[in-house]
């Protein structure tokens, strides 16, 4: 059998040995917004399991853009200096290619990680004052203080210049991140966002504010090199963002440049009701792949199983899957799933002897256990 997840694939002038990304996951390890030896182990040990494609926790544009005050930013010469560290030794010793996902978390951010419980922060430990489209608050969190204009093309600048950092670093891709109820997304969703102006009400308008900061990052990325979008293709709450808006927000984004969409789900209330179950958020990645016409990434319980994740791709319900959890458990996911599919994939130089086709050779007298 001839693998498709396995096979190479070409976005611009980046082509990637195989179609398995590991996700962006949030690590909530940063120091003040900075990386430091927990990434270097974390990325640079995944680097070196044969994914295709490894990207960069969500790294946020402003240190009141984050989560938490663990998380990463890119917004400063130290946070730069500490980033490229990491990436030079993935470079040096894995063999993935590297992506990085940007964003802002608007009003989801001030919050502890979730280890901690993931509530709203308190004055005492450091809370800030949270933006988004709208002054509605997330569940019980602080209500967010409505941006205004100048402050969107603050905003603007600000990715646009994390961006400018991302290349000097020499990631091969970006992502901006569109979902799981972060900034981007919240203007989407008119669960969020019920701005008066040009900014919300129509699809149209609520599109109005992504759409000019995808613009400007795609304007200051190599035009050489990929840049896509991470999407929640629905809130999973009646009346928020839905899959036919996101197909719509799919096809001006490919009229914008970008050159895949990362699909993903839900994220933006706490009302959601998701019906969690293997590749559950396959279906909506494969109506934007076609009804857009534009490559997508699915993530969501697909690393299980390497048959599962073979289907995707052979079936054209997708150009990418992505493995979050499942690569944190084995780091080797690809490595194992192209054993199991009877497939090749490359191992990171130092790595080549533990090859499964080497064994034989390199133990000769070794014997299977009866």
């Amino acid at each position: 059998m001839t693998s498709k997840l396995f096979s190479p694939i070409t976005l611009r002038e980046l082509t990637l040995s195989n179609r398995i990304v590991v996700s962006p996951m949030c690590q909530y390890n940063s120091n003040e917004g900075s990386a430091n030896d927990w990434h270097l182990a974390h990325l640079g040990g995944l680097s070196m399991g044969a994914a295709g494609l490894v990207m960069v926790e969500m790294t946020n544009v402003a240190l009141d853009g984050r989560i938490s005050p663990r998380c990463a930013t890119l917004c400063s010469d130290e946070n730069e200096a500490a980033l490229k560290r990491v990436v030079d030794f993935c470079r040096t010793y894995g063999v993935a290619k590297m992506g990085i996902q940007i964003g802002h978390a608007g009003r989801k951010g001030s919050q502890q990680p979730p280890a901690l419980g993931g509530k709203a922060l308190t004055a005492e430990e450091g809370a800030w004052e949270t933006v988004g489209p709208s002054a509605i608050p997330f569940g019980d969190f602080p209500a967010p203080r409505a941006l205004t204009r100048a402050e969107m093309l603050d905003l603007i600048e600000a990715h646009r210049q994390a961006v400018a950092r991302a290349e000097r670093i020499g990631f091969d891709l970006i992502e901006m991140h569109g979902g799981h109820g972060y900034l981007i997304h919240q203007f989407l969703s008119p669960l969020a966002n019920q701005r008066t102006d040009e900014f919300g009400g129509s699809l149209e308008n609520r599109m109005r504010f992504p759409l000019e900061v995808f613009k400007a990052m795609r304007a200051e990325w190599p035009a050489h090199k990929p840049m896509g979008i991470r999407v929640s293709a629905t809130d999973w709450v009646e009346g928020g963002f839905n899959p036919d808006e996101a197909v719509e927000f799919a096809k001006a984004l490919k009229a914008l440049g970008c050159d895949f969409i990362d699909v993903t789900t839900g994220g933006l209330d706490h009302r959601q009701q998701i019906p969690l179950a293997a590749g559950y958020q396959v279906p909506f990645g494969e109506r934007i792949r076609k009804e857009a016409d534009i490559p997508t990434m699915s993530v969501g319980l697909i690393g299980g199983s390497a048959q599962q994740a073979e289907e995707i791709i052979a079936s054209g319900k997708a150009d990418f899957v992505m493995i979050g959890r499942d690569a944190l458990y084995d780091p080797r996911w690809a490595w194992h799933a192209a054993e199991e599919l009877g497939a090749t994939t490359d191992y990171a130089p130092k790595y080549g002897m533990a090859r499964p086709a080497l064994r034989p050779q390199l133990y000769p007298n070794h014997r299977a256990p009866a």
